[in-house]
């Protein structure tokens, strides 16, 4: 067989989602590309690994246990690669963080530092909405959370890092009240804290857009108007594409924090990292985010 271990990676995260589209926004691929060596792979076999029912993906069996034996593969890989890294003295393995999508405006700030000082840490970021995320960390799937929202369900501990702030938005400081509102998916942190403040349910609303970036996009070009954090607007508010318009009520005010599962044995990278972040996030925050303070 001449299978690579791209191939092997692509395929696992196609298993994984259950969606060749979810797996190529998670790699950071086109669809075409991860459809192109998905196929390269199932040309290995006779047997389909998978099945298209419809516009739904479905794994098959023999497609599930070829996954368990691809995964087997790259950990082995992995392993390799760690040993060689331990014998040279570095602090080796993978670090896995989930973080809620406006957390992509935070978690790099506290990790870019503590990857330069171990530079034999691999880290695997996925940013999804706050759902995925805490589905993610509640098979096991990674070492910490990042949310803005503390889940009911879930024996979690937790280190604070920052406020997180949401005000109403408009592309201009005079709102015209004859446009709409524009709301996140469902399963989004954002859209529970703007159903919360406007007492509704996504059936009344017209505009649903799936990521805060986008919901940004639509506001700037002049939509409607949205609830949206304060740590992913400074560039517009600073350009004057976006303006905060003052509302009863607002800001909505949580915190970002690390979460983990509190029967979960942190590994040693885990551990370190955790470590680094309560004595850093001081000087992490004076340095990074003191213009957020001014709002």
């Amino acid at each position: 067989m001449d299978y690579t271990f791209h191939q092997l990676r692509i395929f696992c995260k196609v298993v994984e989602l259950q969606s060749i589209t979810r797996a190529a926004e998670a790699l950071h691929l086109s669809q075409p590309a991860v459809s192109i060596q998905v196929k390269k792979f199932q040309d290995q076999f006779t047997i389909p690994l998978t099945q298209l029912v419809g516009k739904q993906l479905y794994i098959t069996d023999f497609g599930q246990s070829i996954a368990a034996i691809a995964q087997s593969i790259l950990r082995e890989s992995d392993a390799l690669l760690y040993k060689t890294r331990q014998y040279a003295g570095l602090l080796t393995g993978k670090l896995r963080i989930s973080s809620a999508s406006t957390g992509k405006y935070v978690i790099p700030y506290f990790l870019t530092e503590f990857l330069s000082r171990h530079p034999g840490i691999d880290l695997v970021l996925d940013v999804s909405n706050k759902e995925s995320v805490l589905n993610h960390l509640r098979h096991n799937r990674i070492d910490f959370a990042l949310v803005s929202v503390v889940p009911e369900d879930l024996d979690t501990e937790e280190e604070l890092l920052l406020e997180n702030k949401l005000y109403l938005v408009g592309n201009s400081p005079s709102p015209e009240k004859d446009k709409p509102l524009i709301f996140r998916e469902k399963g989004s942190a954002t859209r529970l804290a703007m159903d919360r403040y406007f007492h509704t349910e996504t059936d009344r609303t017209k505009l649903e857009l799936t990521s805060n970036e986008a919901v940004k996009q639509a506001v700037i070009a002049g939509l409607g108007y949205s609830i949206l954090p304060l740590i992913g607007l400074k560039n517009e508010l600073h350009n004057g594409e976006l303006f905060i318009l003052p509302s009863k009520g607002l800001p909505i005010e949580t915190t970002w924090r690390l979460i983990w599962l509190r029967k979960h044995s942190l590994s040693p990278i885990a551990r370190a990292y955790l470590d680094y972040v309560r004595i850093s996030k001081a000087s992490i925050m004076e340095k990074h985010f003191s213009w957020y303070h001014n709002f």
